[in-house]
């Protein structure tokens, strides 16, 4: 399934978009898809058979924002350098162990809206990520495939940056990842049957029209699995919590000086196969 929410911001509602790609309300159904939602079976059931009956109601998409498609988020954990191809491209030798940061909750906006550079940015960066989110508590995992089974599905995370918040600053990482609007994801929650392979997936991100990264989910130094196994050795994942798995080649950190940094003005543009599209256009804070 394709999942939803939609609506003006903090009043979205609930819906899914059906195999012929008509948007259909769940409201009537569940109250929002959420962490609950996701692990309920039962009520999972029930929307799948809804969609299939095609009984559920159609939403007019026209003039109608996409917000995040899911709601209270847990936590957000993040994978840092875990391409080998972006590895190579700034330098860096790649991890014997996955990097692991933080972001808050209230960084994630929806997939078309505003993405803010911050007072003071002079290093603000673009990273497509593909979006890991759980669907089972997990603690303490054994294998790839207790992994994957906690997992309830995928989506498209915009890992926006601020590059010298982040590294000429001191400190942790927080500093250039946190900032507000530095997340957005979606337009849809997709359910893990409908991606029958993580590691199979291109991700691709535009600047103004200008292609900037094009690459693939393969070129993960820690695939999914195994970043899923390693991260619930340190924390407890529970639904509705969401990991960003890292971002290949071609952001503009890694590029030749002068840096193409993101300003107020710019349009980006993201997607991963299957997983939809994002737009943004950039604005001062």
């Amino acid at each position: 399934m394709k999942l939803m929410r939609v609506g003006t911001v903090g009043a979205e509602r609930p819906a899914l978009l059906d195999e012929a790609g008509v948007l259909r309300d769940l409201s009537g159904l569940v109250p929002d898809i959420d962490g609950a939602l996701l692990a309920d079976d039962g009520t999972l059931a029930r929307l799948r058979a809804a969609a299939a009956s095609g009984e559920l109601p159609e939403l007019d998409a026209a003039g109608l924002r996409t917000g995040p498609p899911l709601a209270r988020i847990g936590k957000i954990v993040c994978i840092g350098l875990n391409y080998h191809d972006h590895a190579r491209e700034t330098g860096a030798t790649p991890p014997e162990e996955p990097i692991l940061f933080m972001k808050a909750p209230d960084t994630v906006v929806g997939p078309e809206d505003t993405v803010l550079v911050p007072r003071g940015s002079v290093k603000t960066d673009w990273e497509v990520e593909l979006a890991v989110v759980i669907g089972r508590r997990a603690r303490y995992l054994e294998s790839d495939a207790q992994a994957l089974a906690a997992v309830a599905g995928y989506a498209v995370a915009h890992d926006v940056s601020e590059r010298a918040f982040q590294i000429e600053r001191g400190g942790q990482w927080d500093k250039g990842k946190n900032c507000e609007t530095f997340n957005p994801l979606g337009p849809w929650l997709v359910t893990a049957d409908e991606v029958p392979d993580p590691q199979a997936l291109g991700l691709r991100l535009w600047v103004n029209g200008d292609l900037k990264q094009d690459g693939t989910t393969a070129e993960q130094i820690f695939p999914v699995a195994e970043v899923v196994r390693y991260v619930s050795q340190f924390m407890t994942l529970h639904p509705g919590d969401v990991i960003n798995t890292g971002t290949p080649a071609g952001v503009a950190m890694g590029r030749p000086d002068p840096k193409p940094y993101l300003r107020a003005g710019d349009i980006v543009e993201l997607e991963i196969d299957g997983l939809g599209r994002q737009r943004q256009q950039l604005k001062e804070a």
